[in-house]
C-alpha cells in the first residue's frame, strides 16, 4: 500500500477496558525495573515497556499450558497510555488479561504499575500464526475458552485507526538504520524496535512525557534486515487534526509513517490524553 492510498480510521480515543480485579484469570506478575530499561533520567522507556508486554505474554502462555500449541504470535497494533512515568528502582507489577477475542486473534490488555505510582496502560491486537504457512491460525477451543473468561467481546474485528502522511508535506524525514540485533524469530524487525523510533522523536519534547500521553503503532508489513527504513514525521496542530475525529480536534497530534521506498511498513500516532 502506498502512502497516498492510506485513509484515516476512528478508534484512537477508545477507552481501554479496566482491569477486572480481583479476577482469577488476570495474569499477575512482578519483577524489578533494570538499568537497561531506563533513559537518562531514569524513566522506563517505551521500547523497554513493550518488551515487558511481550515477555509477560509469553509467561502467561506458559502458565496456561499453551506455549507449545500456540507458540507464534505477531502484533498488529499496540496502544500505550503513559499515565505517569515509571522510574528507576521501581518494582513493576504486570497484569495481563483478554479484552476481546475472535477465532484467530485477540486483544490483550497489560497494565504496568510501579509501587511509587507510575502507571502504563496498554492494549495489543495479537494474531495467532501457523508455523508452516506463516498465516493466521485458529486458536484452539480450550485456549479460547480461557481467554473469554475476562471479556464479553467475542467477535473482534480488525479496523485501522491510523492514516499515513505523505512525503511532500512531512515536517521531517529521518532514516532509521536497521541492525542485526533488531531482527527476531520471524526474520524481521521486532515490535519493540518500532518503539525506539518513538523514543527518538519524543526526545526533543520531554514535556510530553510529563503528562498523560497515548501512543498507538499499527504494523502493515514487516521490515527486514537490509531495508532502508525512513520515518516521516507530521505534526497536526489543534484545529488541523480533524482527520482523526472531533475528539482530537483540540489537540496536537504527531504521526510517524515508517516507509521503505513508497511502501508503508507501520504507522504511529502520538497525542496527549
Amino acid at each position: 500500500m502506498s502512502v497516498a492510498e492510506r485513509t484515516a480510521g476512528p478508534g484512537l480515543t477508545k477507552v481501554l477496558m479496566p482491569v477486572p480485579d480481583p479476577h482469577p484469570d488476570v495474569f499477575d506478575r512482578e519483577w524489578p525495573l533494570r538499568v537497561g530499561d531506563i533513559d537518562r533520567v531514569g524513566r522506563l522507556r517505551l521500547d523497554a515497556a513493550c518488551r515487558h508486554i511481550q515477555d509477560v505474554g509469553q509467561d502467561q502462555l506458559r502458565e496456561m499450558g499453551q506455549e507449545e500449541t500456540h507458540p507464534l504470535w505477531i502484533v498488529r497494533r499496540t496502544m500505550v497510555d503513559l499515565i505517569r512515568p515509571i522510574e528507576f528502582h521501581e518494582i513493576l507489577r504486570m497484569r495481563r488479561w483478554c479484552s476481546g477475542t475472535s477465532n484467530r486473534w485477540c486483544e490483550m490488555r497489560v497494565r504496568i504499575d510501579g509501587r511509587k505510582g507510575g502507571l502504563i496502560e496498554s492494549e495489543a491486537f495479537w494474531i495467532n500464526i501457523n508455523r508452516e504457512t506463516q498465516g493466521p491460525a485458529r486458536i484452539s477451543d480450550d485456549f479460547l475458552a480461557g481467554l473469554k473468561r475476562t471479556t464479553s467481546e467475542g467477535r473482534l474485528r480488525w479496523k485501522s485507526y491510523l492514516s499515513a502522511g505523505s512525503r511532500h508535506d512531512a515536517t521531517e524525514i529521518r532514516e532509521f538504520p536497521i541492525r542485526i540485533s533488531d531482527i527476531d524469530l520471524f526474520d524481521h524487525v521486532n515490535n519493540s524496535v518500532y518503539w525506539k523510533v518513538v523514543e527518538e522523536f519524543l526526545a526533543p519534547h520531554p514535556e510530553l512525557l510529563e503528562a498523560p500521553l497515548r501512543i498507538a503503532i499499527e504494523h502493515d508489513a514487516p521490515v527486514a534486515f537490509g531495508d532502508k527504513l525512513e520515518i516521516l514525521l507530521h505534526v497536526y496542530l489543534p484545529g488541523s487534526a480533524d482527520r482523526f475525529g472531533a475528539e482530537l480536534a483540540d489537540r496536537t497530534v504527531r504521526t510517524l509513517t515508517y516507509v521503505v521506498g513508497d511502501e508503508i511498513k507501520a504507522l504511529a500516532a502520538i497525542f496527549p490524553l
